[in-house]
């Protein structure tokens, strides 16, 4: 059977694209936590907030959505993992699990992992699918985040809430967008429906 026909089965993400191998996927999910480890050193702090606006959040969610649930959960497991032993590539440059944020690094395992396996299902086809699976992960990642914030700070759950979800929603809905054109505009260019 040749790559081009496997290609095409259904259940493939974008990078069963590429030809199958061990390297290939090492490749991809060392490459996917490297990714996010570099997105998030686009943070830009939030007045009144322990948590700044990054990069990582995007790269995580389309790390999952491109490598499928198995790889993306690897992918940011080694990201999690490796800037908890010192690697200062969590947002702004920090590391290790005591920060305010960490708890959106691990919401962004969850999430990696569950849009990836939409992403089998085909949810970052079509641009309204690649806007509820964005929506979904997002929220997974405020599901962990926000509990570990008040919990970590000494928030009340409501304090969490307005100084951890609400002043990023607007950037979370920047970024949907960009993957509901992204994602899409990418399977279309490869020629796969």
């Amino acid at each position: 059977m040749s790559t081009a026909s496997v290609s095409f089965r259904p259940g493939a993400v974008l990078a069963d694209l590429l030809p199958a191998s061990r390297v290939r996927d090492i490749a991809l999910v060392t490459g996917g936590a490297a990714l996010t480890g570099l997105a998030a050193q686009i943070a830009v702090p939030v007045p009144g907030s322990p948590v700044p606006v990054t990069g990582q959040t995007f790269a995580a969610l389309l790390v999952g959505t491109a490598l499928g649930a198995r790889r993306g959960f690897l992918s940011l497991a080694l990201y999690a993992l490796v800037g908890m032993a010192g690697v200062p590539w969590f947002a702004g440059g920090t590391s290790g699990a005591g920060g305010a944020s960490f708890g959106y690094v691990l919401g962004m395992l969850l999430a990696a992992t569950v849009v990836g396996a939409l992403a089998r299902r085909g949810a970052d086809r079509s641009v309204l699918r690649t806007a509820g699976t964005m929506a979904l992960g997002s929220a997974l990642i405020y599901a962990v985040g926000v509990p570990y914030l008040a919990l970590s700070t000494g928030m009340s759950f409501g304090a969490a809430v307005a100084a951890g979800l609400t002043p990023f929603l607007i950037g979370d809905t920047l970024k949907a967008a960009l993957a509901m054109g992204l994602l899409p505009a990418t399977w279309k260019l490869v020629g796969r429906k």
